[in-house]
């Protein structure tokens, strides 16, 4: 893709939700500033998708000194019904090592 077709693109396969999900995954010890600067939202935004994830059972936070550290819960199902019984641990294995450093 070059510059003229990064103007183009209006919409993503993947909802905010999914790559706030994913970013956890790859570090459950990030800030909410960092989610944000990835996914390219607000930090409001990423507390709003965090506080949804949480209440529906895809992660837990604790509390840790001035932080959070996250745990998913990689078997609860995707939402939709077409997705039904479908595990969440899918979306995670196939986006969470992308971009990684490899060693």
């Amino acid at each position: 893709m070059n510059a003229s077709d990064d103007r183009r693109v209006t919409w993503t396969f993947l909802t905010h939700h999914a790559r706030v999900l994913i970013g956890i995954a790859r570090d459950p010890d990030q800030r909410v500033r960092d989610i944000a600067a990835r996914v390219g939202i607000t930090e409001r935004a990423v507390q709003a998708i965090v506080s949804d994830l949480h209440q529906a059972g895809y992660l837990t936070r604790e509390r840790i000194g001035r932080r959070n550290r996250y745990t998913l819960n990689l078997d609860q199902p995707f939402r939709h019904r077409s997705e039904a019984g479908l595990p969440v641990r899918l979306l995670i294995a196939r986006f969470a090592e992308r971009d990684l450093p490899h060693g």
